[in-house]
């Protein structure tokens, strides 16, 4: 969530502040940025890319930051800004026009219950019917929010924050700097059976779960804990929404998962993976360092590094993509077929 500063800048501010060079009118004044097709008259927007030039021929935007390659393309806005990499000059210009809620208050709500043997930093934020269980360690700067439950022995580094509604199983142990969004569930039991004389035995899940510094997670994922060993992500690795890393799960650093993505049981993967949106990794492999994998990819072998694989079984990606341009090809491939049938058939009744 983010709120306007209030803030408006020249065109000429702007482009100091990115090193960018202005073509048109450098007084002109900026409020707020706002995406190509929607920007008004008092706001910035963005091209990068050839993609959406035709969508700078209606732009109303006040003035857009653009590529050199692409600052003489025709557009209503005239008011235009060449910078090498735009959207990377957003990173310096949003927080100059939007700023993150600050800590409400510094200290444990009233209504928050928290055990007697936690360790609380004096500068927390505890916010409304959080629940603390015992023997709980809390580094400076941490925000909880609303209806947060930390389980047992659970330790949060310096400056982390979860967000409304998020659960710490027992024992849990997140770094500095960490993220948590609100619905997020980590430390839960992992799907782990023994079926023995007609009955499905649960395996008890008695390892743990580490989520290293400067980790991001999503609302509404599910991270579980080791059954024997530890489940890990790396440090400055940025999970997605609705994401499931299952027992034993060992992620490195710095990768990202997209939304969907489900990772199952003692796989490990790499420092720097890439899982676009849907990936399933089936239990027990191993994904290299920098590998790419593709939206949807079904993971069912290993993955080596720095590779980019895609489909379903997952192979990589350029011979995934000559399968789905043959399958496309198959109803008019079979059509020749039954036309080459049925002329032999014919030939046949002829004889």
């Amino acid at each position: 969530m983010t709120l306007p500063t209030g803030a408006t800048l020249t065109l000429g501010e702007i482009a100091a502040a990115i090193g960018g060079t202005v073509q048109g009118d450098a007084t002109a004044r900026i409020s707020g940025i706002a995406p190509l097709d929607r920007a008004g008259a008092s706001e910035l927007t963005f091209l990068g890319s050839k993609k959406y030039v035709p969508q700078l021929l209606e732009c109303a935007a006040g003035a857009v930051l653009i590529t050199p390659e692409l600052a003489e393309s025709p557009g209503k806005c005239s008011n235009r800004i060449v910078v090498a990499r735009p959207q990377e000059a957003m990173l310096t210009l949003l927080p100059k026009f939007y700023r993150t809620p600050a800590r409400p208050f510094t200290g444990v709500h009233p209504t928050a219950v928290v055990d007697a043997t936690a360790t609380l930093d004096p500068d927390v934020t505890v916010e409304a019917y959080v629940v603390i269980g015992p023997s709980v360690t809390i580094g400076a700067g941490c925000w909880i929010g609303s209806h947060c439950v930390i389980g047992e022995g659970v330790v949060l580094g310096a400056r982390t924050r979860l967000y409304p509604h998020v659960t710490l199983y027992a024992g849990v142990k997140i770094g500095e700097r960490c993220a948590v969004h609100s619905g997020t569930r980590i430390g839960s039991d992992g799907f782990g059976y023994v079926y023995h004389e007609g009955v499905h035995h649960k395996v008890p899940h008695v390892g743990g779960c580490v989520i290293e510094n400067d980790v991001e997670i999503g609302a509404n994922s599910a991270i579980d804990r080791g059954s024997i060993g530890q489940t890990t992500i790396g440090a400055g690795t940025k999970i997605d929404n609705l994401v499931h890393v299952a027992h034993n799960v060992r992620i490195g650093k710095l990768c990202l998962l997209a939304a969907g993505v489900g990772i199952a049981g003692s796989t490990v993967i790499g420092d720097g993976v890439t899982f676009a949106g849907q990936v399933g990794v089936t239990g027990h492999v191993t994904v290299g360092a920098r590998a790419v994998l593709t939206a949807q990819t079904g993971v069912v072998t290993d993955v080596p590094e720095g590779e980019v694989w895609g489909g379903f079984p997952s192979r990589p990606h350029a011979q995934a993509m000559r399968g789905y341009a043959a399958l496309s090809k198959l109803p008019e491939f079979m059509k020749r077929v039954e036309r080459f049938l049925k002329a032999q058939g014919d030939e046949d009744k002829k004889t």
